[in-house]
């Protein structure tokens, strides 16, 4: 699985609803439609056809109130090379419809830019990646606890060296968790002071030694490294066909009106 269910946000035009309580559970109490973007690592991109998946927890399950969609479009950075290493694993995902959001379809929030979290801040990678090097995939969603390594340390010679820049986020490297082949495109979401969850990081790559190598922490693009590029590629009208006047008004969560996704954001309640 490259793209995430978590890594989705919704363009404005939409009312937010209150948080999550958790990683992979939600507590809204109010049901909105909204036509969402998602991110993933244009890593895992491919000539293939594509749908996003919402409110899955089994893959082998029709679970109610999931819902999968076409996707309309895709948005690379353009500075993507098809190296890992340079920094800029990061696509947006436009879906072909609108999405109403449900106790089990909910939003992620984007930190604020350039936010940079600090040694062991306790973070949460999740997917349906292999569960060990080389070993099965699972039919249920996983999560694993990483605690982020900060960047003096994994870019030094024992760790990732000059591998890793500072627009991504290393988590992990106690050679017991990771995210691992098949969680690529995934989501590190962090719970921050006020209770609401953030996607900090996309997951990018990790070691060729296996996937739970001491030392060889995962390795994120880091989502708060590219939050302007994001406003802007969402706030262009004519990338995406639309009339920026009328399609970038939306609700916050007392209903009062704001154009930015950011503002809308910051004004959830925590259920």
């Amino acid at each position: 699985m490259c793209a995430s269910l978590a890594n989705s946000f919704c363009t404005p035009g939409t009312q937010i609803c209150e948080r999550p309580s958790g990683p992979g559970a939600a507590s809204s109490k109010c049901r909105n439609c909204c036509r969402p973007y998602g991110y993933t690592s244009q890593y895992c991109r491919s000539s293939e056809t594509y749908r996003v998946v919402l409110g899955r927890h089994s893959l082998s399950t029709d679970e109610p109130g999931s819902v999968a969609i076409a996707v309309s479009e895709f948005v690379v950075h353009p500075k993507w090379n098809s190296s890992l290493a340079n920094g800029y694993d990061i696509a947006l995902i436009k879906l072909a419809e609108p999405v109403t959001l449900s106790y089990k379809i909910q939003l992620a929030c984007l930190p604020p830019a350039g936010t940079i979290l600090p040694s062991n801040y306790p973070c949460y990678v999740t997917g349906w990646g292999r569960l060990q090097t080389n070993g099965a995939t699972p039919d249920i969603l996983q999560q694993g606890l990483l605690l982020v390594v900060d960047y003096a340390t994994c870019s030094s010679d024992s760790w990732w060296g000059g591998s890793v820049k500072t627009r991504m986020v290393c988590a992990g490297g106690d050679g017991v968790t990771s995210s691992c082949n098949g969680d690529s495109g995934g989501p590190l979401s962090c719970q921050v002071d006020d209770g609401r969850w953030q996607v900090h990081g996309v997951v990018s790559f990790g070691s060729s030694l296996g996937c739970n190598y001491y030392r060889k922490p995962s390795v994120f693009t880091r989502v708060s490294s590219f939050v302007d590029w994001i406003d802007e590629a969402l706030l262009t009208p004519v990338r995406h066909g639309e009339d920026a006047t009328a399609s970038f008004q939306r609700l916050d969560a007392e209903g009062r009106g704001c154009n930015h996704l950011r503002a809308c954001c910051s004004t959830q309640r925590v259920g």
